[in-house]
């Protein structure tokens, strides 16, 4: 029971990463608090958690506006008087050519994989400090490390968040306050079937260009993602964990 009474956060925790996030945090002990633009989506999970012998309640927001990511945060510390871990898993994606990819898609994806990862951060790290103690891991990607054709959206915000990370763990460490990120390949998840739609990928391509040679499952980010968040990882602050079977570190063709 890693994170035993720990208060934890998972933004975009009803579906794929966030989903399984929530289920492992909770089965290491962790209460929650569920989150979705959608009250029902959240809620659903919430349910599911609570008849798990989990406390986890359900927070309809939306990170893009940094007054919902004000009201996750009072929502924890109202239930239990506390946040001690903050994770930003809400992402969207716009796979586009450059030339094409419109104003309000490229202001869609900087919004919520950018301005909402820093508006949460800035309202759990808030609380955080105040404690003298939290930590907060934001979901990169391994296109924060390498860029790819037709998603200038997403990969520049996912470059932009391990440069935050990195700004804020240094500010906070002071305060006993540490900044993470974990940085997945490829997992199988609704995103990445939506991806592959106007992504011009299949399975195997992605297969064949994994050294592990497969997908990553959610089993694979969730327990890396406890790891990380709890006190076994408590001198690493301002780093990011690939959890990518090897993709990042494969210069061949």
């Amino acid at each position: 029971m890693k994170l035993q009474g720990k208060v934890a956060i998972i933004t975009g925790s009803s579906m794929g990463i966030g989903e399984a996030m929530a289920e492992a945090f909770g089965a290491e002990g962790a209460r929650l608090v569920v989150n979705s633009r959608s009250q029902e989506r959240a809620r659903t999970v919430a349910d599911r958690l609570t008849s798990q012998g989990v406390e986890a309640i359900a927070v309809q927001a939306d990170v893009s506006r940094k007054a919902d990511c004000e009201r996750l945060v009072r929502a924890a510390v109202d239930r239990w008087g506390r946040l001690d871990i903050l994770v930003n898993n809400a992402g969207v994606n716009a796979i586009r050519p450059s030339l094409e990819l419109s104003e309000e898609d490229w202001r869609r994806v900087l919004d919520t994989n950018l301005s909402g990862v820093f508006f949460a951060c800035q309202a759990a790290g808030r609380q955080m400090v105040q404690q003298g103690s939290g930590t907060i891991l934001n979901v990169s990607s391994i296109y924060g490390h390498v860029g790819v054709p037709r998603r200038a959206a997403y990969v520049s915000t996912k470059h932009a968040v391990l440069g935050l990370t990195k700004v804020l763990a240094v500010e906070w460490a002071r305060y006993g306050v540490r900044v993470l990120s974990i940085d997945p390949a490829y997992i199988k998840t609704p995103l990445d079937e939506m991806d592959q739609a106007t992504g011009d990928y299949t399975d195997a391509d992605i297969i064949r260009r994994t050294p592990m040679g497969r997908f990553g499952t959610l089993a694979d980010v969730a327990r890396a993602a406890v790891f990380l968040v709890s006190d076994d990882a408590a001198y690493i602050s301002g780093s990011s964990l690939l959890v990518d079977g090897g993709w990042i570190a494969y210069g061949a063709w």
